[in-house]
């Protein structure tokens, strides 16, 4: 297969791949961490009206979502890719931050959460799945 085309093919791949379990983690998240009294959680207006109600415990899951979503998207993707797999990594973790950056946008949180989210659940973390891949692969 052409390296371009296996670069593309990788960074599809980590893209659904780290969608998937990014949406797996916010679909299980409320089993585990019940959303406070009154909140609505299954559209976006009712979050975004009761948003004042969640505690900090309520963000653990959302971060955890970015975090992993991204983490293993950029692992796979430094996995897949034939050759420049930092920059591959990288590509991933900079899609998966202009998401959550329109996220914050469309559903405000707390700026605590804002910060933490924006510097910590995707650059680092694309990073990290780029060196898991160096890890395993021993390169």
């Amino acid at each position: 297969m052409n390296s371009t085309v296996k670069n593309i093919f990788a960074v599809i791949i980590g893209l659904i791949l780290g969608s998937i379990i990014n949406m797996v983690i916010i679909m299980i998240s409320g089993s585990i961490i019940p959303p406070p009294n009154g909140a609505d959680v299954t559209t976006m207006e009712g979050l975004k009206e009761t948003m004042h109600l969640f505690e900090p415990k309520h963000f653990i899951f959302p971060f955890l979502a970015h975090a992993l979503g991204t983490l293993f998207g950029a692992f796979f993707t430094a996995l897949i890719a034939t050759n420049h797999k930092t920059k591959f990594a990288f590509i991933i973790g900079f899609l998966f931050l202009i998401g959550g950056i329109i996220n914050t946008i469309i559903l405000p949180s707390p700026t605590w959460f804002t910060v933490l989210d924006v510097v910590g659940a995707y650059l680092p973390m694309a990073w990290l799945g780029w060196k898991i891949t160096n890890i395993i692969t021993k390169k």
